[in-house]
């Protein structure tokens, strides 16, 4: 069974960092692409950053560009790592935070991921 685990998730001020963790584990992993999404109260899913099985290709919402990095270490000790490193945090990244996996490309799209994380908490304040 594939289970996806998120750390790292905090309270943190408004132009601080945190660093997000996702481990993957279940099976064998080939050709998977892996995102992260966050979702604030009241509001639906959105999509954060997402990365190439490889590693070579990235994507980035528009809000967090230049403040978030997403990136991957594939087959550690048999767990699949993901990461988000946020830096320059504003209030209005405050939201649960949730790692993804999908079989094939890398996508945005928030239907297109088979695998979810149970969420890890950010909280930014002013």
């Amino acid at each position: 069974q594939v289970q996806l685990v998120e750390s790292g998730g905090g309270f943190v001020q408004a132009g601080g960092s945190l660093r997000l963790s996702c481990a993957a584990s279940g099976r064998t992993f080939m050709s998977y692409a892996m995102g992260w999404f966050r979702q604030a109260p009241g509001k639906e899913r959105e999509f954060v950053a997402a990365i190439s099985w490889s590693g070579d290709y990235t994507l980035y919402a528009d809000s967090v560009k230049g403040r978030f990095t997403i990136s991957r270490d594939n087959a550690k000790n048999l767990q699949y790592l993901l990461y988000l490193q946020m830096n320059s945090l504003k209030p209005e990244d405050t939201a649960v935070y949730y790692c993804a996996l999908r079989a094939g490309l890398i996508s945005a799209d928030t239907t297109a991921y088979d695998y979810w994380g149970q969420g890890t908490q950010v909280t930014v304040s002013s």
